[in-house]
């Protein structure tokens, strides 16, 4: 019998920024590939309660399928760090200051209007409204601060310029950690974006536009703590064996 495509012990990042089509998969049995993508798929199966070989049966299905027609995904590990970080400005970063305000209009509509039937609401508008706040920040260190520093830490090699990427990058990712953590307390409160029984359209769309903004963020996340942070982990560490080996 042929073995696996993917192997369990790959971790989850991996398998996505490898195979950028298994992320649905991922999102459908709410596996995080990008807050938690250093994670061996073994041990997320097992904390999740799933059936490994179902589960790699499943994956390794959609692998092989790829495999065998032409590749219409973007296999965004080729593109060079200047050509991601537009990428992620241009798709991700732009899409969260288009919808993070809207949003904000419809779960503070859905919390005035149906908050006291249904309280979680309130909680859910708390749980948003600090999201909001930590990814506006978010998006402007990134775009002022760390990108910038990556691009030309890779054109000058300084270590001056290493040092302070490598630390507002350890902020970065213990961001997307909090927000990760949002996301999972707002699934939580809303039992998985169940509507209630005669939702009105408001309340229907509102809770569309979350599972949709979770979606982008999945994405968002993954590129930078799967390909992009590593990527400059590994250009710092192939730095300092060149200049070990110069010594």
């Amino acid at each position: 019998m042929q073995s696996p495509v993917v192997q369990s012990t790959a971790s989850v990042g991996e398998i996505v920024a490898e195979y950028p089509n298994t992320s649905n998969l991922f999102k459908e049995y709410r596996i995080d590939f990008c807050c938690g993508g250093g994670r061996p798929l073994s041990e997320v199966l097992a904390e999740s309660g799933l059936d490994e070989p179902a589960f790699l049966e499943r994956l390794n299905a959609i692998v092989e399928a790829s495999n065998r027609t032409p590749r219409t995904d973007i296999d965004w590990r080729t593109y060079e760090s200047g050509q991601l970080m537009r990428h992620i400005q241009d798709t991700h970063h732009a899409f969260l200051r288009s919808e993070l305000p809207v949003l904000h209009e419809f779960v503070t509509k859905i919390k005035n209007v149906h908050g006291l039937r249904h309280p979680e609401l309130v909680e859910l508008h708390t749980l948003y409204t600090s999201m909001r706040a930590e990814l506006e920040e978010h998006l402007v260190q990134e775009e002022e601060r760390v990108f910038p520093l990556i691009l030309e830490y890779e054109r000058t090699g300084e270590e001056a310029l290493k040092r302070r990427a490598g630390e507002t990058i350890a902020v970065l990712e213990a961001d997307h950690s909090r927000v990760g953590e949002i996301l999972r307390e707002m699934r939580r409160v809303t039992a998985d974006y169940t509507l209630p029984e005669g939702a009105c359209r408001t309340y229907t769309v509102s809770f569309q536009k979350l599972v949709q903004l979770e979606s982008d963020l999945f994405e968002h996340i993954h590129l930078e703590n799967n390909i992009l942070f590593p990527r400059f982990e590994e250009h710092c560490s192939c730095g300092e064996e060149k200049g070990g080996m110069g010594q």
